[in-house]
């Protein structure tokens, strides 16, 4: 049976390789904690989100985080206090023919891994150029969209390389940078609120991140947090919005591949 979404609201997309680097694990405890505040009775525009991706056959965590994404859509897709609000949808089998219908329906683009782990991203690239506005760190290609769109057309979050690095240095203890608001979502998910009571399912994923957390997702986690409410604001004028995504569209073009060959044989391969 499929899911019925609201095509007017927010598709908010991540696709991509499922890998810890890549955080997708920051966004499902951003819906967590969305699905609180929404019990909680605050207001929330509609917004669809959108995962996609596949995990390598022995990375057992990112198997674990496909999981975590699936229960948890389960849960707020059968609650009827989220209808009109929240919608969860993982994309199965996710390939390039998928995303030829992906890309152009996207109107927020996470890219949100951890800064300093990402090479460059080609799928950043892909949404900017099909009028997705971004959501990202300092990280791979969104440095150079950020700097064509300019930081007003950009939803900017968490630490840099270097703040990364420092954080590291001086001991990095994940439970001293946590908000109340993910402290709620890991009480849920540890009491077995997403996994038919069994709260010894995502205890891996969860221990890790309070204990070792090697891609900083909580110390990004109250920045995003208040990017993800900046969103939310934005999206809430229409027209701005669509001015905001047209500026996209128009400053992609310095990702073209003719100038950037033209870029490796005059500053690499000296041809």
């Amino acid at each position: 049976m499929g899911l019925a979404v609201d095509p007017s609201s927010m598709f908010d997309v991540q696709v991509k390789r499922i890998h810890e680097y890549k955080r997708q694990h920051l966004l499902a405890l951003w819906v967590i904690v969305q699905y609180l505040r929404i019990k909680n009775g605050a207001e929330f525009p509609g917004r669809t989100i959108i995962f996609g991706g596949k995990a390598a056959p022995g990375y057992y965590m990112a198997k674990l985080i496909v999981q975590f994404i699936c229960h948890i859509a389960d849960v707020i897709n059968n609650d009827p206090d989220m209808d009109g609000k929240l919608r969860v949808v993982f994309l199965p089998n996710y390939s390039v023919k998928l995303g030829e219908m992906v890309y152009p329906a996207a109107d927020l683009s996470e890219q949100i891994s951890t800064a300093g782990k990402e090479a460059s991203g080609t799928g950043n690239m892909k949404f900017q150029m099909n009028g997705a506005l971004t959501i990202g760190t300092l990280d791979g290609a969104n440095v150079e969209i950020r700097e064509r769109v300019g930081e007003e057309n950009f939803f900017l979050f968490g630490k840099t390389e270097s703040e990364i690095a420092e954080l590291w240095q001086n001991g990095y203890h994940p439970r001293n940078h946590m908000n109340p608001e993910v402290w709620e979502a890991i009480n849920l998910i540890r009491g077995g609120h997403f996994s038919h009571g069994d709260k010894d399912m995502f205890r891996p994923l969860i221990d890790n991140l309070l204990n070792h957390d090697p891609f900083c997702v909580m110390v990004d986690f109250s920045d995003y947090l208040d990017a993800q409410d900046r969103v939310s604001n934005a999206w809430k004028d229409w027209k701005n919005w669509q001015r905001m995504s047209l500026i996209n569209v128009a400053r992609s073009g310095f990702f073209s591949s003719d100038r950037s060959i033209r870029d490796y044989c005059k500053s690499i391969w000296g041809i």
